[in-house]
Order: C-alpha cells, then structure tokens, then sequence
C-alpha cells in the first residue's frame, strides 16, 4: 500500500510525489526538432529507437523521488561509497547527486530500503520515467519544444576527462533541485546526471500497452534524462539512452519509485542481425576448391560495407570506418565496423557483415552491437584459432572516445551468438580504446593493443590477459605511434609500427624486451601515413611477418627488371622479424587503371601504379592460408605466393 497523501518524505530524508495512473503517447511524437536542438540536420525528427510512438497506459500510481538519490542517502546504505566523492572533481557535497553507481549497486540500495521501511521501492520502469517527466506535456521537454538555459550543464558534446582535450567549464556541481519543477513536482528531469530505469534496453514495439516492462533480458540496462556534459538534443522527454548494468561513471545516477511492481510482461529478446542467422557450425574439411597454396593467387576489391543509402539508425549511410576482420572457425569471415554521422558522436553503432564460405558475395551490412546514445568506437576481432572468437570494442561514458572503457565478448559459435559484453577496462579514460591487432604470444598471453591518447600522437598501450581474457594487466609503456600493428618477435620480443611521432621523417618502430613494459624506439624504412589510415601487422602462419600499409612514390622493381614508383595500399613481408622487407607490392590486380570507390563512395583509380589511398585496415590468415585485408569498404584476399612474385609490368599507358 501507498503512504496516504500527495507528499511523502521517507527515513532517508527523500521527498516523493504521488503520481497518478493516466496515458501518454510515448516516443518522439510527430513535431520536428527546432534546428538549434538537433545537433545534426539529419536528427530533426529524432532518433531511430524512439518510434513507433505508441499510446501506453500507466494503470497503477505510484511515488517517484522530486529529486535524484543524493550522496547522503546513498551512503545511509553505503558509508564506503564516501571514498568516491570528488572522484574526477564531481560530486563531493551531501545534497549533490550520487554518481559513480551501478546499476547492481543502485537496486542494492532499493532492496535495502524497502527492507528498513516495509515497503516496496524499486526504480521507474522506462515507461513510468517518460510518463512523469512529460507531466502531460507533448513537447520535446516538460518546458515546452526548447529547454532553457537554468537546465544547462555544460551542454556540449565533451570529451572529459582526456587531458587533451578537456576544459574546466566540464566539471559542474551536481546539487539536486536547483532548476524548477515540472507540472507534477518532479526536479532535474532534464540534466544533472541519466537516471538508471528498471528495463532491459530493446526496440519499441507497435499498438497500444498497459504497464510496460522491456525486454526479459538484453545487453544495457536503460537510462533517461540525459546529463550534464551533454548535447541538449539527448536530454529529450522521448530520449533513451543505456549502458552495461555495470558501468559507473560522473555522468549517471538514478531516482527512486516506491509502488508495487508493474503487471506487464518482459518482451523475448527482439531478433538478431543477418550477420548471426543461419551460421553453419561445420569446419571446413578441406582447402577451397581449385585453391593451391603454391600457386599465386589474388582477388578482389570487394565491398563489403553494403549500408542502404539514407540510412539514418540503427545503420547510418553517411560515414563507416575503422573495421575488425577475422577468420571464423566454420570458414566463414566476419567483419565489423562503426557507423555513424559524426565519429565522436553518441549515435556510433557497430554493423557487420558476413562472407560466407563459398560464397562471393558479402552479406548486406546488419546491426551488430549498440550500446544506446553511447559512442562505441575501435571495434577489435580476433580468433583464437580454436573454436573462440572475441570482440573487443570501447564503450564511451557519453559521446567522443576520450572516456571509454573497454568491453568484451565471446563466441564460440562462429558469431551466431555471443556472451554477455562484460567490461575488462572499468575506468573510463584514455588507453582503453582497441586497436585491431590482438594475437598471442609464445607464451600464451593475449595480447590486446589500446591507443593511449585520443589525438593522432601519444602511443598506444597493450592489455594483456593470461587466463583467457578474464583478468587483464596493462603493463603501462606506450609503443611509438597510434593505431600501432603489434606482433612478436621470434626471440619473445614485442615489434609495433604506428602512425604518427614519427622519426627522421619516417614511420616510428617500438620494440619491448619486457611485454610492454617499456619500449625502445627507432625510425623504420617505410612512409608515415597519416589520418585516414592505419597500417596492419600479422605473424603469418607461414612464419614470416606481413605488413600493409600505404606509400607515396614507393619504388618497386616488376617482372621487367624495371624500377618504377608507386602509390596506395602495399603489402611487405619480412623473413627476418622486421630488419629487412624485400618482398614489397602493391595490393592491385595490376590492371588497366579503373575507378573504385574507397571510404565512404569517395574514388580512386585502381591500376599497376596506383591502389586505395586511404582506409583503416584489418587482416587475418584463413584456414587454407590465404590472407584477407580489408580496408575501410574494400576486401582483398591474396596469399604468399603472390606477395613473393614480382608485379607484371603496367599493360599500357594509365
């Protein structure tokens, strides 16, 4: 039963508002966004996973907190969450919002209170969170289609804490009921901090609902409300936003409902991407027909980005890039990728695609991995050449990647289906953002490189898990050079080439003699390149070291004895772990010059002297040795032999 009476304050000090049973129209509505809200044209009429707006009826009251569950209340459940005020400056008075909780956390201290009072307390269902911030309103905010500026913290797009590129008007206090009310008496239900809501995150669905509860089970756990630090545009009534239930950060606390439990039932888990339907789990008994690994062989470019034109989420046509590949255990190659309109924005999303074993055709692009209204970026494959794929990926405490933490998970079933996506990195901050180039050691140690900046120079860091990816050490040394391609030596060495803080004009080499823990840097023999591009390191199985990268005027020597210079994407090998290459060309058919498409449609000419400009590249080594690389839309396979063989000479004038 319910306290009697509109107001009720609690033994905790919380005051709470009864909120009656009504209907509401839940989801994006149909009036366009002013242009000043929506951060990009294409966002007028709100995100994809706000429609349909479906008409849902609330049938029960109940009591909802006017304010956010502060650090005093909180720490009447847990007195050693005090440690955490002031972590990364925020959050450090009494009446300030309580941050740096999770979602397991903040139904610990529902369970307690309800115990200590006899009453029911839970977290607002998603449905009864958009129910009362609307307070009957079908504006975009409770305050009408613009919100004013008394709600505003810091509403921009950070990229706090990175220490490049923060600024201090990114720390704000966080005190609970400053701004006004809405009609129903409810305080900072647009800004302050995102409030942690009792569903699973999941599609809408159509036709009228009574109650509703989400999802039975899922990834992310949803959150509402937006934040400080944040875009105005996602501090929205309809706004959903989610996160693993067990990510803390600055940005997300939560509120308190005290009512009985909602009736609805949990919808089944909504339908999986083509890229995890009907996967084959037999291993391939033999080498492809016709294929002899003696024998040279190439094909390609592929596309295998196949996004629809228009696509505005949960695939998004304007901008793919920064892929993964790898070889799955039933033969088949999985690729993934991020889409997006703008790279360090919160609606980067993770698509992928599939070719499937004999097939020579690509799948069309599918969702595979969205934490929502979070930037998932530096998405990582890698096979452990069993029967276990990973996927690595960081997952953003907001938008940009200068505050990810990185996530995991597991398939053992050529990626038909994955494990729950666990975090292996909790602290969201620099080093954390995947870089694909995962391998393992000699020794048996996975070895996962991170950028270890945000900008385009700093290094990356390596992660490094001896358990099969349950526990992971950074061991804290930078090799020179983001995105690097990292591989080990045959003395137990680590080499890694990267882009950028270059040395005598030329790509920077890193080795480490002690797994990471410090590194020694020299200039290598190859062009730096620059945005736009990543290079690609690979122990091939052969024993020998490929390298791919891109040049400008690169000379090479063809089938004529003839010395002549070329540009694009080039492949290397190195018998010698990395001292010589002197087996290097261009990744080309070697035909009469043709337009392709590269990243994103934009052309280039394909010919014997010119191959891809630009592009970030992932490689892996098949099951009959033929070696894929993919750039940022196009998909090469080759094999040793045809690296080792000298080009033909061009077939005519370009």
């Amino acid at each position: 039963m319910l306290p009697d009476g509109k107001l009720f304050q609690n033994s905790v000090g919380m005051q709470m508002v009864r909120i009656e049973p009504g209907t509401f129209e839940m989801g994006i509505g149909k009036t366009p966004l002013p242009p000043k809200v929506a951060p990009r044209p294409q966002f007028l009429q709100g995100d994809f996973d706000e429609r349909p707006t479906h008409r849902v009826r609330i049938s029960k009251p109940f009591l909802m907190g006017t304010c956010q569950v502060t650090n005093i209340q909180f720490e009447k459940y847990e007195p050693g969450h005090r440690k955490m005020r002031g972590k990364l400056n925020f959050s450090k008075d009494d009446d300030e919002a309580v941050v740096f909780v999770d979602w397991h956390e903040a139904s610990g201290f529902l369970s307690w209170l309800s115990e200590r009072e006899g009453l029911n307390y839970r977290l607002p269902t998603e449905a009864e969170w958009e129910y009362a911030c609307r307070a009957g309103t079908t504006t975009h905010y409770h305050t009408g289609d613009t919100l004013p500026d008394a709600y505003l913290k810091n509403p921009r797009m950070s990229w706090y804490p990175d220490p490049e590129r923060s600024k201090p008007t990114d720390v704000v206090p966080l005190h609970v009921g400053v701004t006004p009310p809405n009609q129903w008496g409810l305080h900072d239900m647009h800004g302050n901090v995102e409030e942690w809501c009792l569903d699973w995150y999941g599609p809408y669905t159509g036709g009228e609902q009574v109650d509703p509860v989400g999802y039975a089970d899922g990834d992310f756990r949803v959150t509402r409300g937006g934040s400080h630090s944040t875009e105005v545009y996602y501090l929205r009534s309809s706004n959903r936003m989610g996160t693993l239930p067990e990510a803390r950060s600055w940005l997300v606390g939560f509120r308190v409902v005290l009512g009985e439990d909602p009736a609805g039932n949990p919808l089944p888990p909504p339908p999986t991407g083509l890229n995890c339907r009907c996967v084959k789990q037999e291993k391939p008994s033999c080498a492809r027909e016709g294929y002899d690994s003696k024998v040279p062989y190439f094909e390609g470019p592929r596309v295998y980005v196949k996004v629809p034109a228009g696509s505005n989420g949960p695939m998004f046509s304007e901008h793919n890039h920064d892929p993964a590949l790898t070889a799955c255990p039933n033969g088949d190659l999985l690729a993934i990728w991020y889409s997006c309109w703008e790279e360090a924005g919160r609606e980067v999303c993770l698509l992928a695609s599939r070719l499937r074993r004999g097939e020579t055709e690509w799948d069309p692009a599918s969702p595979f991995w969205d934490a929502p209204d979070r930037d998932d970026h530096a998405p990582a494959l890698w096979f452990d050449g069993k029967n276990r794929i990973y996927q690595f990926v960081g997952l953003s405490a907001a938008a940009t990647w200068g505050n990810t933490a990185t996530v995991m998970r597991t398939s053992d079933d050529s990626g038909a289906t994955w494990s729950r996506a666990r975090i292996i990195n909790p602290e969201h901050g620099t080093r954390h953002m995947p870089v694909e180039s995962v391998f393992m050691t000699m020794e048996g140690f996975i070895v996962l490189p991170c950028d270890a900046v945000s900008g385009g120079r700093g290094g990356t860091a390596i992660h490094i898990s001896g358990d099969g990816g349950r526990t992971w050490e950074d061991p804290g040394g930078k090799a020179a050079g983001i995105h690097a391609g990292i591989a080990q030596m045959g003395d137990g060495r680590l080499l890694a080439l990267g882009r950028g803080d270059d040395i005598d004009g030329m790509m920077p080499m890193s080795v480490s003699s002690d797994m990471g823990r410090s590194w020694a840097y020299t200039a290598s023999g190859f062009q730096p390149i620059s945005s736009g591009q990543r290079l690609v390191l690979l122990r091939l199985k052969e024993g020998p070291l490929f390298f791919a990268s891109f040049a400008r005027g690169m000379p090479i020597e063809d089938r004529s004895g003839t010395s002549r210079n070329v540009s694009g994407l080039y492949g290397a090998i190195s018998y010698d772990d990395g001292v010589t290459w002197p087996f290097r060309r261009l990744i080309s058919d070697d035909g009469p010059g043709r337009e392709v498409t590269m990243t994103d449609g934009i052309p280039f000419t394909l010919s014997a002297s010119n191959a891809e400009p630009g592009g970030y590249l992932s490689v892996c080594q098949d099951s009959d040795g033929v070696i894929n690389l993919i750039s940022s839309r196009n998909h090469y396979s080759f094999n040793l032999a045809w690296l080792r063989e000298r080009p033909p000479a061009p077939p005519g004038p370009e």
